[in-house]
């Protein structure tokens, strides 16, 4: 039987923070096992003001988020495309992660009405992959591959961030969901494809927590 066959799941949603590769692994398993890779919409005219602390620009850049998500989930349903498997490399929940984080309360009655909304219109998925790293992972990755943006965020914001992702998933009960410890994952490499692999078909509907052997060592190496 081929791995298309094996994986049942038609909507599958790659979670993690920036730098967690999500949108690497979704581009790999849609070449592995088939389907259409959906992309976050990362383009937004508030992000370089959030990060500037300008005033108002949190609720801004977060509305953005949102709206840009919703519309582009609720095409994804009117053509028709889960009739295909769908690999996105985001969960469209997640956005409440940074809204809590940024947002004040006042702001946050505004969004949670519009999220509330939204979310009831739209598909969830059948699988999600959250692929959690560590705080020193995440500052090595930026300080290698960051962005000029990126590399100006603070290291308590990542370690707020990362904090509040890790809070989300492991109450994360909505669908069947798939941690993976990912530090030292190499998603070119075969070899982790190919256990990971074997991890989603091990999938039912109880949470399943991948903790691959001696990641730490690995991505030690790697980052050097």
């Amino acid at each position: 039987m081929s791995e298309k066959e094996e994986i049942v799941f038609k909507h599958i949603a790659v979670e993690g923070v920036l730098k967690s590769n999500k949108t690497k692994l979704a581009t790999v398993l849609s070449k592995k096992i088939g389907g259409k890779v959906v992309l976050d919409k990362t383009d937004n005219p508030y992000l370089k003001d959030f990060y500037e602390d300008k005033e108002g620009a949190s609720l801004l850049a977060q509305l953005v988020f949102l709206v840009n998500r919703y519309h582009q989930q609720m095409n994804l349903m009117q053509r028709s495309l889960f009739e295909e498997r769908l690999i996105c490399d985001y969960l469209f929940e997640k956005d409440k992660i940074f809204a809590y984080q940024t947002l004040s309360d006042d702001e946050l009655v505004v969004y949670e009405k519009i999220f509330s909304i939204f979310i009831e219109r739209l598909a969830k998925p059948d699988l999600v992959i959250y692929l959690q790293i560590s705080l020193p992972t995440l500052v090595r990755r930026i300080a290698k591959a960051g962005d000029a943006l990126e590399r100006n965020i603070s290291e308590k914001y990542l370690e707020d961030i990362l904090e509040a992702f890790d809070y989300f998933f492991f109450n994360y009960q909505s669908v069947p969901l798939l941690v993976v410890r990912s530090d030292g994952l190499d998603f070119d490499q075969e070899e982790d494809i190919d256990d990971l692999l074997e991890k989603i078909k091990q999938m039912k509907k109880s949470p399943l927590f991948y903790v691959p052997s001696g990641v730490s060592e690995k991505e030690t190496k790697k980052e050097k």
